[in-house]
């Protein structure tokens, strides 16, 4: 890695669709409420079906975003998620099971936030969970507006 673990984690960069909305001291907020974790390569942050309730902001890394097809055995790749991206935002907001089945790429570092951590800074920070709430929503929107796009493109 090119920084020291905590500097990296620290670092929630301006440039960030989903903290777009916060200004220095909000951040700082917020980054008591995410947990800062480095994984490996192959490491599976969850499985298409499992109940979970977090998301993940990549720091640093790339991960891979796939869905399990008709056909047994066999995956679409709906992403490829580098910095800047968030993943794993709607069960966050939805506590639903997974859609799709996340796995790091390369190494990684991972803002990881949780449905119960992010309940907690909607209570005690309301208007800074709602920009973060806007920020993601923002990056989610772009994302559908993307995928349309392709989707238009093959027809």
């Amino acid at each position: 890695m090119t920084m020291l673990a905590e500097d990296l984690c620290r670092k929630m960069k301006s440039s960030f669709r989903f903290f777009q909305y916060l200004d220095e001291t909000e951040k700082k907020v917020v980054s008591q409420y995410v947990e800062c974790c480095e994984i490996s390569a192959g490491t599976v942050l969850w499985h298409e079906g499992d109940h979970s309730s977090s998301a993940a902001f990549v720091v640093e890394g790339k991960v891979e975003v796939k869905k399990q097809t008709e056909f047994k055995g066999k995956h679409v790749i709906v992403g490829i998620y580098g910095e800047g991206s968030v993943v794993g935002e709607l069960c966050l907001l939805s506590g639903d099971k997974r859609a799709v089945t996340a796995t790091a790429l390369t190494d990684a570092w991972l803002l990881k936030l949780s449905a119960e951590r992010f309940e907690d800074l909607l209570a005690e920070h309301p208007v800074i969970g709602g920009k973060l709430l806007k920020g993601m929503f923002f990056a989610v929107s772009r994302r559908l507006r993307k995928s349309f796009e392709r989707l238009a493109a093959i027809f």
